[in-house]
């Protein structure tokens, strides 16, 4: 258990930021579900809104930290990858 002041404060800090990481990273598997749905649906407009919006929330969590880079930019390749398979179909 934390013994000293700067000890409870960093408990405290990193309750804080786990909730707010929490909530950042459900927001873009959120928008990552929307899009799934999109390309199953087969719809290539709700698709492509739904791309630009996940790729903007995924690069956003990468600058946040939430996300490493590389993922950040692996998962939005696999959808574009997707959304072009869709496009093509």
């Amino acid at each position: 258990m934390a013994n000293n002041p700067g000890a409870k404060k960093a408990i405290r800090k990193i309750e804080r930021r786990t909730a707010v990481n929490k909530a950042r990273r459900s927001r873009v598997r959120t928008f990552l579900r929307k899009f799934e749905e999109a390309v199953a649906a087969g719809d290539k407009a709700v698709a492509g809104e739904a791309f630009v919006k996940a790729q903007s929330e995924l690069m956003r969590a990468v600058s946040k930290g939430v996300v490493h880079r590389n993922t950040g930019s692996r998962k939005v390749s696999r959808l574009a990858a997707q959304l072009k398979k869709l496009a093509t179909a």
